[in-house]
């Protein structure tokens, strides 16, 4: 048996030696072959867009002007020159689109369009140079909208996506470029604020990039290759064409570079770096100058060079998909609390379009006034996350902080008012009968959920409330949140993406028993019982349907939901028939409030942290459980990916990434072999999971570090301070569980974060159901509806519906409307048509890839609309 071993060994490790040895040759034959035949180099001109870091906005304005106005010059001077020695631009953001738009005349802006059209200027689809590593997947998309506006109004395509600089990059952010029309990208890194190793090394410099859903995007990702001059300008950087030249003719000549990228099709892109302005010729001399019988040089719109190396050398290439994790998009956690707005305005977003879409079918006029302020805020989410936040630069760094609180502002108004707005009006829309007091409770997920909901009143009455579905009462308590008073009751059963409507009727009615017991530091209802510590740390956690499993154990010297310190005291406050919470006030290491809440029914462990003091250090919220061989999944961006490394089952790449801080947008679940615990997260953007370090992945610690905030590469990274803010608020919602199940995870999530709406219901304009009303249904439980919407093209050019497959296999499914679908699109995620939708018997029936994002326009039966 030993020699059977043995030799089997040495046949293994021969055959793999035999195997690398072969495909080294491979690779040097085509390296020979590359440098005997004329190579085809792109040089494609950019100004690198440092926004708010080399300038501020008005700076900016006047350059993206000057600049536009100066090669569209050029185009026109250099018109009668051999194509390939023509002027051409690339711009790095759509918002150099969108400036141009607003400060120019109509014929000067069509003349830019002109030139989009014919090849001569390329805009991505991104709004700036992004960090995209913790943005939600929906912000993602909302800051590609304004390309998707102007696609549909001129007729023009946007095949490009790029992230560069930063020196990372998250996995599912493609899934979300392809779904909006990206097919190439390009990225190239600074090498420089980073604790990324061996970005001079890559395994691929060029490749697919691949998402969860089978999606991809071709990727030129060079290695850092310092040969040329030794920084960010050498090919692998974003300025790999600052010094022409030089980079051609490293990219012709050098062996080394040929072997690791044996191809005759060579981009080199970028020309500005950090300048504020890039206004010159160079490259049209460039490139007339240095072809010769080795090369051929032209001036590029990057799109020429993808096109050219896919029809030629497409089919050689991998499809490779990872996640690299986080580096600068960490700062924005110097900022924690108005980072932690825009990710709850994203989220209430969700519910305010839901809301205005039930109206809006009512009253086509409800979105017409809000057009302006609606693309300013989806622009702004396209900007919030721009890459800059190292904040190291010449604009100081309080002018960069207040710039990110403005962007910030502007979106949280506008989601603030449209759901405001649409509650208000839906509320008008529900017919009513009798003089007693009714309000609506809305559900704007796609699945029947029973929850609290709590609507504000103006004094405590003896009352009780009725679901007028079924003339029950329902459990109700009086709650004070935040100096209101509202009345909280347990809705059951509320339908998807719909409402129930309740009556306050007055008078006691039955005796309910209350949600939960407290005594002393223990909680307990139905599913569990609590023990919390005077700092608000959850020191005990049984699962009383599990045998009474404990899930919480100390590591490290952390609880779970433990900030560290010690002392404080704790007091129960809104306690009832629906509810019971036990709060928890403790001084250290930082001032702080707990809440952690109880429901009737509900398997769910509400929890409210508010940080009331300003911070300067890193401060985490540590989640230590007891399973053992943890197995953890989050959400990234755009996927839900394994926190393994690549070669172990996971999806993390083995190499040229940093482990240290993952994102968690809205979940991580640590499971074991049969029972595990999902940790939902409505306001924070990363975890650190156990001992991890930017070199290593702690995946056998059961551990989550959620980042509150701080400066975590040291005081002259990010914000200062936390700007000086003073409250920071904090939720998360814990549920434990059997088997891992990512549907279940992501429902838990959802409802977590977005709790039912209770509007009064006054029946001035009555159209919708007077006690009950589902608008959409989903047959596939796995299919969750992402997001519902009046299109932007306005209501009559229908409803958009985006779903996500939460199930790793391929998903067939019906989506019903009320009263029913007429017709239909499958669209990009920014809303342009691509195919006709299969609507069969007034509902849409599609099939997409597990784990994929899909986007339909839906035009309802004439029966769903009224005007006014």
């Amino acid at each position: 048996m030993l020699f059977t071993a043995l030799y089997f060994d040495i046949r293994v490790n021969f055959m793999r030696k035999l195997i690398v040895g072969s495909l080294f040759l491979l690779w040097a034959l085509l390296g020979a072959q590359a440098s005997f035949a004329q190579k085809r180099i792109y040089l494609a001109p950019d100004d690198h867009t440092d926004y708010m870091w080399t300038a501020n906005e008005e700076e900016y304005r006047d350059v993206f002007l000057t600049t536009i106005d100066y090669y569209l010059d050029q185009m026109d001077a250099t018109a009668d020159n051999p194509p390939p020695y023509q002027a051409r631009w690339n711009a790095d953001g759509s918002l150099w689109l969108w400036v141009y738009q607003k400060n120019r005349s109509t014929p000067q802006f069509d003349r830019l369009i002109n030139r989009i059209k014919d090849g001569h200027f390329s805009v991505p689809l991104n709004a700036l140079v992004l960090s995209s590593g913790g943005t939600p997947a929906e912000a993602v998309l909302r800051g590609m909208y304004y390309p998707g506006l102007i696609q549909r109004a001129y007729g023009i395509d946007f095949p490009l996506a790029i992230a560069m600089e930063n020196q990372t990059l998250p996995y599912g952010l493609s899934s979300l470029w392809a779904g909006s029309g990206a097919k190439y990208s390009w990225k190239g890194v600074c090498g420089c604020s980073t604790h990324v190793p061996h970005l001079s090394n890559r395994e691929r410099e060029i490749y697919y990039l691949g998402g969860r859903d089978d999606s991809r995007v071709l990727m030129k990702w060079n290695s850092l290759l310092l040969d040329v001059t030794g920084d960010n300008t050498s090919i692998g950087g974003y300025a790999e064409g600052r010094n022409p030249e030089q980079t051609i003719d490293f990219v012709t000549h050098n062996p080394s570079f040929a072997m690791r990228y044996p191809f005759p099709v060579v981009g080199v892109f970028g020309k500005g770096e950090d300048d504020l302005i890039t206004i010159d010729n160079e490259f049209v001399t460039a490139a007339k100058q240095l072809t010769d019988t080795k090369r051929h040089v032209s001036v590029s719109n990057q799109i020429d060079f993808f096109r050219d190396f896919e029809t030629h050398y497409g089919a050689q290439l991998e499809t490779f998909a990872a996640s690299y994790g986080n580096e600068w998009e960490l700062y924005s956690a110097s900022l924690a609390e108005v980072s932690a707005r825009v990710k709850r305005a994203v989220e209430k977003l969700r519910t305010a379009e839901a809301l205005a879409t039930l109206v809006a079918l009512k009253n086509p006029k409800f979105m017409r006034d809000r057009i302006a302020a609606r693309d300013q805020a989806m622009l702004n989410l396209g900007l919030y996350y721009e890459h800059n936040w190292t904040a190291d630069g010449p604009v100081s760094r309080s002018e960069r902080a207040n710039w990110q609180r403005k962007v910030e502002a502007e979106i949280t108004a506008y989601v603030d008012r449209l759901h405001d707005d649409a509650k208000n009006q839906l509320g008008t829309m529900i017919a009513r009968s009798g003089t007693a007091p009714r309000f609506y409770v809305l559900n704007s997920l796609s699945w029947e959920r029973t929850d609290y909901a709590d609507f504000p009143v103006s004094r405590k009455n003896l009352v009780h409330v009725v679901d007028l579905t079924n003339n029950q009462v329902v459990p109700s308590q009086y709650v004070a949140i935040d100096g209101r008073t509202y009345l909280r009751i347990l809705a059951s059963n509320v339908p998807s993406v719909g409402y129930k409507v309740f009556e306050i009727r007055n008078g006691a009615g039955p005796f309910f028993s209350n949600a939960a017991g407290i005594h002393g530091n223990v909680m307990e209802n139905t599913f569990y019982r609590i023990a919390v510590s005077e700092t608000g740390a959850i020191t005990s956690l049984i699962d009383k349907l599990q045998n009474n499993r404990e899930f919480v154990r100390k590591i490290n010297g952390r609880w779970a939901n433990d900030l560290g310190g010690s002392g404080g005291s704790l007091a129960v406050e809104n306690f009832g028939a629906v509810s019971a919470t036990l709060r928890a006030i403790s001084l250290k290491p930082r001032q702080h409030i707990t809440r952690i809440t109880l429901f009737r029914n509900s398997n769910r462990i509400d929890i409210g942290n508010e940080i009331k003091e300003n911070f300067g250090e890193t401060l985490t919220w540590g989640y230590s459980f007891n399973i053992d061989s943890p197995d953890v999944w989050h959400e990234e961006v755009g996927a839900i990916i394994r926190a393994k490394l690549l070669p172990h089952g996971g999806h993390y790449s083995p190499r040229n990434a940093r482990y240290d801080w993952l994102t968690i947008n809205h979940f991580a679940d640590v499971s074991g072999n049969d029972s595990g615990i999902t940790l939902s997260n409505a306001d924070t953007y990363y975890m650190k999971l156990g001992h991890s370090t930017h070199l290593e992945l702690d995946t056998d610690t059961p551990q989550l570090n959620i980042l509150a905030g701080g400066q975590v590469d040291g005081e002259k990274l990010g914000i200062p301070n936390q700007g000086e803010d003073e409250l920071f608020l904090q939720r998360f919602a814990m549920q434990t569980h059997g088997k891992f199940d990512q549907a279940a995870a992501m429902r838990f999530s959802l409802e977590h974060q977005n709790p039912f709406v209770a509007g009064a219901v006054t029946g001035m304009n009555p159209l919708y159901d007077e006690s009950d009303y589902s608008f959409l249904t989903i047959s596939d439980p796995n299919i969750l509806l992402w997001a519902l919407k009046p299109a932007e093209d306005g209501i009559e050019h229908g409803v958009i519906a985006r779903v996500w497959n939460q199930a790793n296999f391929p998903g067939n499914y019906t989506l019903s409307l009320a009263p029913g679908i007429l017709s239909g699109k499958r669209t990009t995620h920014i809303e342009t048509d691509m195919e006709d939708a299969n609507i069969v018997h007034g509902n849409l029936s599609a099939s997409l890839a597990g784990n994929q994002i899909q986007t339909h326009r839906l035009q309802l039966h004439p029966a769903n609309t009224s005007r006014f």
